[in-house]
């Protein structure tokens, strides 16, 4: 039989670097926090609580410890259920990989989902992690119709903050497509209807991988690549797909396919540069040309003059 254990009894020596963190309902601006259930069990709720300072996987260690803390105030209740432990935590390229014990498959489908949530929201706070991959007994977790949840991050998931979960917003998107000969950029503005509930870095990236919607550009990423995560820390925009995204199914530069992506988010976002990675990985070249292995800025060269 497989040994199980809390993650956090993992012995003396960590928890001389961590103290432990100390929970309250207040959350004061700049602070940090957690994410909880509502004692109702009907939405998260936020809880100060100081994340402590070392590596990725030490504070994830400990925010996850402290999210399965029963919880005296009438206000909010433990995010992981008692009955549900953490057997295995790992941060490998930005991605913590989360494996909770066998008993997480039984939670009831609402109450399963507001645990991923606030696990995954609490998670992707802390610096050096951006995405998380879940199992439970080592399963990958699926949803109802049985595909797999994948890498989740924070725009996985609708926070109703007094808009409706279906509340939708109208934009114009400056994207930058393929022109017909494969090697420069041309830009076509896109009119979208949104779920304001999606970050805008996301909407972005989704929209460029259907490709243009009027004549004159041409599309310029595989349609069968799978996109992970997509998120803004610090200035840079991470992207994370999975390894289909190198697979060029179209007659363009290796440049023209990255660039799209990149002064697209830089257009449309305030991030300074752009972060792609494959599977989590940064150190990849993408079509054995362009290196990914670090942020990358907006180059006006590869678009075209429209003068």
């Amino acid at each position: 039989m497989r040994n199980k254990r809390r993650i956090w009894l993992s012995g003396f020596t960590f928890c001389c670097l961590l103290v432990a963190c100390a929970k309250r309902p207040e959350v004061d601006e700049g602070e940090d926090y957690i994410y909880c259930l509502n004692r109702d069990k009907t939405g998260l709720f936020k809880v100060a609580c100081e994340i402590p300072k070392g590596t990725a996987a030490e504070a994830a260690e400990e925010v996850l410890k402290s999210m399965a803390e029963p919880s005296e105030d009438i206000q909010y209740m433990a995010a992981i259920p008692e009955n549900v432990t953490v057997d295995s935590l790992k941060v490998e390229h930005d991605i913590a990989y989360l494996d909770f014990s066998e008993s997480y498959q039984e939670l009831p489908d609402i109450e399963e989902k507001l645990v991923r949530a606030a696990v995954v929201q609490s998670l992707v706070r802390l610096d050096g992690i951006s995405g998380v991959w879940m199992t439970a007994g080592q399963e990958i977790l699926k949803s109802e119709s049985g595909v797999a949840f994948g890498v989740m991050n924070g725009d996985d998931f609708v926070q109703n903050t007094g808009s409706g979960p279906n509340a939708y917003e109208q934009t114009t998107l400056t994207l930058f497509f393929s022109n017909e000969t494969g090697d420069k950029l041309v830009k076509q503005q896109m009119d979208v209807r949104y779920n304001s509930n999606v970050s805008k870095e996301k909407l972005i990236v989704e929209k460029l991988m259907g490709g243009p919607k009027k004549g004159g550009a041409y599309p310029t990423m595989n349609p069968a690549a799978a996109l992970l995560s997509v998120t803004i820390k610090e200035g840079t925009c991470y992207v994370n797909f999975d390894s289909e995204f190198l697979n060029s199914v179209y007659d363009v530069r290796p440049e023209i396919t990255i660039y799209s992506i990149v002064n697209s988010l830089l257009e449309g976002t305030n991030a300074g540069n752009v972060q792609i990675m494959v599977n989590g990985e940064k150190n990849v070249a993408y079509q054995e040309t362009v290196d990914l292995s670090q942020p990358i800025a907006r180059d006006l060269t590869w678009e075209e003059s429209t003068e």
